[in-house]
């Protein structure tokens, strides 16, 4: 048995991809590997899997390069960098190869077409704005799908959101969501504030407020807290000593007690337990609401 096939980024003997000349030469690297023969690929294919032959995974890997830069140029229009596609892109070969089966009869670019979009479909959700725009499985459809219409439409009409919607399947409002979506754009939290007098900021820091440390708000919810405890306290007091124990020993104790706990205590049968705790603890809850 030979070694299993692991895939991991950054293991094959290929140019880097760190800048634009390296990406020329990655390109010419990649083309340069002559395309293999369906009989190639097939023998190659039946080592790796019956003979766990890394060798040949790896030539399968490289003859297919050229196939991954070609998926990665159509996801261009995202803003994001072709190399770092590729490189999402030749993961997705990897865990292909690795689990091509040569007798299904057909060709290894047929079946890892699927996974290199995958993981570069990913990696363009995760990457493509701050705030995650399409999180299930329905919203990433909606999203590429619809990316693709606005390239044909541009700002959709109702009459083109209602065609949408049909086409894919979903209601109008979530085509007109995800297209708020895809059109916001980030902003800094805190941008630097630009020099003179004329100078606008506009940045979310200058008029979001954080309520949540208000020192009026926070003083009030101290405020409050300590008066319900008293007023509950006294409601307890109030309480005949049967009631107050139960209660206490029900709701305030580490170790609760169990209605037949309390049943044989005081000589009478749980359902009777239960309905002082009932009554008592309707009790409190007047008294607290009161406030």
């Amino acid at each position: 048995m030979g070694k299993e096939l692991v895939v991991k980024k950054n293991t094959l003997p290929i140019p880097a991809l760190s800048d634009t000349d390296g990406l020329d030469s990655y390109i010419r690297f990649a083309n340069s590997i002559p395309m293999l023969t369906e009989a190639e690929e097939k023998e190659l294919a039946e080592r790796l899997r019956y003979q766990q032959d890394i060798d040949a995974a790896q030539a399968l890997i490289m003859a297919h390069l050229r196939f991954v830069i070609k998926v990665a140029r159509g996801f261009s229009g995202y803003g994001l960098p072709i190399t770092d596609l590729i490189q999402e892109g030749n993961i997705g070969l990897m865990k292909a190869v690795r689990r091509f089966d040569p007798e299904v009869g057909v060709r290894l670019v047929s079946f890892a077409v699927h996974w290199i979009k995958a993981e570069m479909h990913e990696y363009i959700l995760k990457n493509w704005r701050i705030v995650k725009i399409a999180t299930t499985k329905s919203q990433r459809k909606l999203f590429f799908n619809l990316r693709s219409s606005k390239k044909r439409f541009g700002w959709l009409n109702e009459e083109e959101i209602q065609d949408v919607a049909k086409e894919l399947g979903v209601q109008p409002e979530t085509v007109v969501e995800m297209e708020k979506r895809m059109n916001a754009y980030d902003m800094a939290f805190d941008a630097p504030i630009e020099e003179g007098d004329d100078a606008k900021a506009y940045h979310p820091s200058l008029y979001l407020e954080d309520q949540s440390r208000n020192p009026e708000a926070l003083v009030e919810d101290d405020d409050f807290e300590q008066k319900t405890q008293i007023k509950l306290q006294e409601a307890i007091d109030e309480l005949d000593e049967r009631s107050r124990d139960i209660i206490l020993s029900r709701w305030f104790s580490d170790e609760k007690a169990t209605l037949h706990d309390l049943a044989a205590k005081y000589q009478i049968s749980a359902e009777r337990v239960r309905q002082l705790e009932e009554s008592a603890m309707g009790r409190l809850k007047s008294s607290v609401a009161h406030l």
